[in-house]
Order: structure tokens, then C-alpha cells, then sequence
């Protein structure tokens, strides 16, 4: 699992700082989870390949997390793009986009899927073999949602130095790997147990940005693998958490610590602050395992 940390701050950007926007890299897809101003560019330049984004997911209708899109989407036209493109967002995302493109005349070529979301409890959004996506419920100014992506197990691994001790077809192999036992042609039964190993662990990764603090959230994280959390304030400006929408650094890692997950890590910074290791310190007297994001980090998990 490797996400790559496009733009990690809020409000305006910088010439050195750009709004969120980041890729998810999860069990062979590729997700683009906000589009902030800028994002192509970002995309650009960490040598990230258009033609293998197919899903994008937009939290929320502020323009620091969506003003990219109608450029990106714009860009895959004047590519040539055939692959259709999946976009998941708040109602009102597709009526922002068409209207763009209506206006411009940049119809794309290419098909385009909007999937508008409503729902104020968690739902799952898109699933295949290989993940699923769910919503994670957000307390912010508009309506907002997280994003929980989990990997579905894998196959059972087969151990051959152990099934080449029985006569075992071939053609057996696929249902093994599904968690099968083998009944040889003597009736006697191979346990699956004892000529397989589990499949890798698998991973999940939760992006929440930007919400104020809410514990309600803490059971769809449980025992997840990485949490990106907005951490937007520090505790000197607490004071500003609740009425704006947002969450501080301890807040953050708070969440973190309740729902035990495996690695924290913070983002969408206030532009207030010089020194973002700043964050790092407040949330680690709270929780351990905490990483700091910035334009351009790429995390491996």
C-alpha cells in the first residue's frame, strides 16, 4: 500500500504549498482521493500516469478539495482519454462539473460516471474482488465524508514442498488456494491447513479531512492500518476547532488512540504555522505512531 501526498494543506495555495489532494495505491488500483487546485501539476511531477486513475473521490464541496477537477478532467480530454472515469462526491458534484463543461463546450470524449452521495450513515461505494470503499461520516461546516479502503484477502498460498508429498492434480491447485481440503482418489482428505499458509495480512487506509472532533467516527476505524486525519490547528488555537469544522493535532491523535489504529497521519496544516513538526509533537503526547504529511512524501505501508 503506498500513498503519495499530492497537496496537504488548507485554504489557498502557496508557492510552496498546495491544497489536498493525494493517491492511494492499494492492491493494484489507483484512487485519487480530493482534487485541490493544482493537482495535475502534482500528479506531473511525481511521474503519476493519468490513464490508471479510473475512481476519484471528492470529500466535500469546499474549493480547497475539488477545484482541481474540472482541470484534470479537462486534461484527460485533450489526452485522447477512452477509459471512462468514475467520480464519487457529494450531490451536487455532477450539476459543478457539467455545468463547466457545458459552458466551455469541453464535452469529454471519453465516459464519464458521477456517483452522488447523500447518505448521512456509512455505505459501501465500490467493491470488487480486490477492495472496497466505504463512506466514513464527517462533522464539518457542509455535508463531508471520509473514505475507508480495505483490501480483500488473498488467495492461500500453496506450500509445493508439502503438496508434492501427495498425489494431487493440478487442477485441484485453484480450490486449494480458496481454502479447500482435497479428497484423494483412496478417499483419504489433505487439510488445506496442512499443505497452505495465509495470505498476506491485509491493509486498510482512512482518509478524514476535514471534520471537527467526533468519536462517532472511532468504529469504522477500528484496527485500521494507516489513518490520515485532518489535524488543521494546534492547541493554541483550539479555540477555533468547533466553530470552523476542524480538528487540532491532539484531537486527531485522540481519534487515533481510541480507534488503535496502526499509523496516524497528519495533514491539511492551517498556513499559519512555520514548522509543521509542530503537529508531530503535539499529537505524539497522545499517540505514538505518528507520521507528518507534506507535499510530495510518498508513505509505503
Amino acid at each position: 500500500m503506498k500513498i503519495t501526498i499530492l497537496g496537504c494543506y488548507s485554504a489557498t495555495p502557496r508557492t510552496f504549498t498546495n491544497p489536498t489532494a493525494q493517491v492511494l495505491e492499494i492492491n493494484n488500483h489507483i484512487f485519487l482521493i480530493d482534487c485541490g487546485e493544482g493537482t495535475q501539476v502534482q500528479l506531473r511531477r511525481n511521474k503519476i500516469k493519468f490513464s490508471r486513475i479510473k475512481h476519484i473521490f471528492i470529500s466535500h464541496l469546499h474549493g480547497d478539495h475539488f477545484f482541481g477537477l474540472i482541470g484534470l478532467i479537462s486534461t484527460f480530454r485533450l489526452l485522447t482519454r477512452e477509459t471512462p472515469l468514475h467520480i464519487y462526491g457529494p450531490k451536487g458534484i455532477k450539476e459543478v462539473i457539467t455545468l463547466q463543461l457545458k459552458l466551455s463546450n469541453s464535452w469529454t470524449d471519453y465516459p464519464l460516471h458521477f456517483h452522488e452521495l447523500t447518505n448521512m450513515d456509512t455505505e459501501v461505494i465500490l467493491e470488487d474482488e480486490k477492495v472496497r470503499v466505504s463512506t466514513i461520516p464527517l462533522q464539518h461546516r457542509v455535508y463531508c465524508n471520509g473514505f475507508l479502503f480495505q483490501e480483500k484477502p488473498g488467495d492461500r498460498k500453496l506450500l509445493m514442498s508439502k503438496v508434492l508429498n501427495y498425489d494431487i492434480d493440478v487442477a485441484y491447485y485453484r480450490s486449494i488456494k480458496k481454502g479447500n481440503d482435497v479428497v484423494l482418489q483412496d478417499g483419504s482428505v489433505v487439510l488445506n491447513k496442512n499443505i497452505t499458509e495465509d495470505p498476506k495480512p491485509v491493509k486498510s487506509y482512512a482518509f478524514c479531512s476535514d471534520t471537527k472532533y467526533d468519536e462517532a467516527k472511532v468504529p469504522l476505524l477500528h484496527n485500521c492500518s494507516v489513518l490520515y486525519h485532518e489535524s488543521t490547528f494546534l492547541e493554541v488555537h483550539q479555540h477555533l476547532c468547533a466553530k470552523t469544522g476542524h480538528s487540532s493535532a491532539k484531537e486527531a491523535a485522540l481519534i487515533a488512540k481510541k480507534a488503535n489504529v496502526g499509523t496516524l497521519i497528519l495533514g491539511h496544516y492551517s498556513t499559519r504555522y512555520g514548522d509543521i513538526e509542530l503537529f508531530r509533537e503535539e499529537a505524539k503526547t497522545i499517540f505514538d505512531r505518528v507520521e507528518i504529511a507534506d507535499d510530495g512524501k510518498v508513505f509505503t505501508f
